[in-house]
């Protein structure tokens, strides 16, 4: 027995590993215990500064990863197609130069926009991805490059891009201080926060409640959240702008502002705002409009308060509205850059004053088909489908995906795994055989969490308290598996190696010498010049070492180039004129259209881990939610199955009545598969259910190119 803190451990070990989860943005620090080199149980460590011996249930069943027997361990390349389709396993020379072969045909032969890549939401988990893999990607020099963002954060970015100057400088709710806590469209009880690094929420909620303060919930499902918010309320689908907007107008009317005087162009908000009343929000979101302004009241007089939203008001036709919004409630208050406000985090390794993360920047290039802008170098992934099947210069003849799924993840899936059919060539880095890839040629599995070591760029940078871990790899690498660092840094060198237009013989040394660089070498030379922790310090605490409490660094930290915030930013504001266009519409609703919005649960992680017994046990979890009255209005009865129809497409699922929806509003878990050629893929066979997004509908975006994945108008039917 023993603890061993650094190092894999040997094959007979029998002790305690100190480890890290990293499915998603909380990044709990983890204890493993251990006997003959296999993991036993998982638990929090309570050491861990961010953490604090937090853990949900994905982390516990993170080991089921390394053990699965559905998931990929070495290449394999598929014979065939459809339900004949035959997977062998090849060694790692010939699955590469398989896969930079067919990337290299389609950009000699077609133009270099002839290769599309998707990036899935694990890359931003990965330190690999994050030093080797946008370097790879950058090297295939496309201009159709989609990712995981454009159906989740982009909004988000966008504001934060224009209002603070760059794109992840994102001022974080000092949660462990505010006495206040607004939040819209967000369910930190079951995500552990996002963007808002938050893990042991319901540990800091309760200690906010102890202090005095209240949490606020407006959502149109009664979630994990709302249950234990001090109030909560229903809010319409896709109706959140206006509610923010009449809170910015009773701000504003009833002179409770005092923004920092950094902080410019308030008049202009004024302006924006003066017809958004809360009697003309009320009939519209459902929220009554003496609710609307005792909030807006309380948030301006409280001692410190923080408004937050997330994936429900990014993910709806003005997420980029609601987002701008926060901001100002925040701003105008008084209540960024304050303790128990909002605060920007410093982070040890600083992806925003490194400029290891662009900036943001909008509408460089537009879509080839719909004429849709970029945005950071990215186009939405709602174009993706059209971008493949429509003829013409530029049109996409080889996809490459990297950890993602965008056949459950991005809207009217079943039209892109279609399109994904017609492709020349399709490549795939990734550990399971799932909707998506099964359409690749060649699958190009990595390592997984346990076996490569790890540090969190992004979210040690929206962390409600400073902190820095690294931690090591638990198990060794096998002799004949490849980290995703290594799969990145070859593809990058055999794909230029047969490109007919390579970059000249001293750019390709340089590309060459930093992709020869391991991560955590790169990671030991970041931290150096960050000069807030050493990697010797990182590795004698593996724990983590904590760097202190948010603290206020405005306007020094502020990325304008004036050093300034315009609460103005032309770009997300001139977008009222279709707010109010679409506010103004005359169409008369359907009576029996529903608007639908997806739900999360803390044993999901998105579209994998549905094989996992320990996360699938219980309960079913997969059924449409529907109101007991809109029920039986339909004369339905719940537990039967019904035909959910949007303007892409149907699905037949179970449904069930819940108080905990809005009326007139229904809900469907995201991540939930298809089956294929009549059988359920291996990854996802223990779990029913339908994939919401086969009734999202891709030409439904905000201003910034973000899908609007929720208020989706369907009909139920027996």
């Amino acid at each position: 027995m023993g603890i061993l803190t650094n190092g894999p451990v040997p094959d007979d070990f029998t002790g305690t590993r100190l480890g890290v989860c990293n499915l998603c943005e909380a990044i709990c620090g983890l204890e493993l215990g251990i006997e003959d080199g296999r993991v036993t149980s998982i638990r929090g460590n309570e050491a861990d500064p961010l953490s604090r011996g937090h853990i949900c249930p994905k982390g516990v069943a993170l080991a089921d990863i390394y053990d699965d027997p559905d998931r990929l361990r070495r290449p394999v390349r598929r014979i065939g197609r459809g339900p004949d389709a035959q997977w062998v396993e090849i060694d790692w020379d010939e699955a590469l130069d398989l896969v930079a072969e067919g990337l290299a045909t389609a950009a000699n032969r077609h133009g270099r926009d002839a290769i599309g890549i998707y990036l899935g939401n694990p890359n931003a988990h990965s330190l690999g991805s994050s030093t080797h893999g946008l370097p790879m990607i950058k090297t295939l020099r496309t201009r159709n490059r989609f990712s995981a963002s454009s159906v989740d954060q982009i909004p988000h970015q966008f504001v934060a891009w224009q209002m603070y100057g760059h794109q992840l400088l994102l001022p974080i709710p000092d949660i462990d201080r505010t006495s206040y806590f607004l939040v819209f469209g967000a369910n930190p009880m079951a995500s552990n926060g996002s963007l808002m690094t938050v893990p042991d929420f319901p540990k800091r909620l309760r200690a906010l409640k102890k202090r005095g303060g209240r949490m606020v919930v407006l959502d149109p499902r009664r979630t994990e959240t709302a249950k234990v918010a001090t109030e909560h309320h229903f809010v319409r689908p896709g109706s959140d702008a206006v509610v923010l907007l009449a809170m910015l107008q009773v701000l504003l009317e009833e002179d409770l502002t005092s923004p920092a005087a950094y902080v410019d162009d308030v008049e202009a908000v004024r302006e924006l705002v003066a017809d958004f009343t809360p009697e003309h929000a009320e009939p519209l979101s459902g929220v009554p409009a003496d609710v609307i302004r005792r909030i807006t009241r309380e948030f301006a007089a409280a001692d410190g308060a923080a408004a937050y939203g997330r994936l429900g008001v990014s993910t709806h036709g003005f997420g980029s509205i609601c987002q701008w919004a926060i901001q100002c409630l925040n701003l105008l208050t008084g209540n960024v850059d304050r303790e128990g406000g909002l605060l920007f985090p410093e982070p040890a390794v600083d992806a925003v004053g490194r400029g290891i993360i662009g900036r943001g920047h909008f509408d460089i290039w537009r879509s080839r088909v719909r004429g849709i802008p970029e945005y950071g170098g990215e186009l939405p992934v709602s174009v993706m489908r059209e971008e493949i099947e429509t003829p013409g210069d530029g049109q996409i003849r080889a996809v490459l995906t990297v950890a993602g799924n965008p056949v459950l993840s991005t809207p009217d899936g079943k039209s892109l795994s279609r399109a994904f059919d017609s492709l020349d060539f399709m490549a795939a880095i990734d550990i399971y055989l799932n909707e998506t890839t099964r359409h690749a040629d060649v699958i190009l599995p990595p390592t997984t969490a346990l076996e490569r070591d790890h540090y969190d760029i992004v979210f040690h940078g929206l962390a409600v308290r400073n902190t820095a871990r690294f931690t090591p790899a638990v198990f060794a690498k096998p002799d004949d598996a490849r980290h995703d660092w290594q799969v990145f840094a070859e593809l990058a060198r055999r794909v230029q190696d047969r490109l007919d237009h390579k970059p000249g013989l001293r750019k390709r040394l340089a590309q060459r010498a930093r992709f020869a660089m391991s991560p955590t070498i790169q990671l030991t030379a970041l931290l150096a010049t960050g000069r807030k922790v050493s990697m010797r310090q990182l590795r004698a605490h593996p724990e983590g070492v904590d760097l202190g409490p948010l603290r206020p660094t405005l306007p020094g930290r502020l990325q304008t180039k004036d050093k300034r915030i315009s609460l103005n930013p032309t770009l997300v504001t001139d977008d009222m004129a279709r707010l109010r266009a679409s506010l103004a519409s005359t169409e008369v609703p359907d009576p029996d259209q529903l608007l639908l919005i997806g739900r999360r649960h803390q044993q999901d992680n998105n579209s994998w881990m549905h094989n996992t017994e320990r996360l699938t046990r219980g309960k079913p979890r997969h059924q449409l939610l529907m109101h007991p009255d809109d029920l039986a209005a339909r004369g339905i009865e719940a537990g039967t199955h019904v035909t959910v129809t949007s303007r892409v497409g149907s699905v037949v699922v179970e449904v069930t009545g819940a108080e905990d929806m809005m009326p007139g509003v229904v809900s469907l878990p995201h991540g939930y598969g298809h089956q294929v050629d009549g059988t359920r893929l291996g990854h996802a066979a223990k779990v029913p259910g339908v994939s919401i997004n086969d009734l999202t509908d891709p030409e439904r975006l905000d201003i910034s190119g973000n899908a609007a994945l929720n208020g989706v108008p369907v009909t139920v039917t027996v």
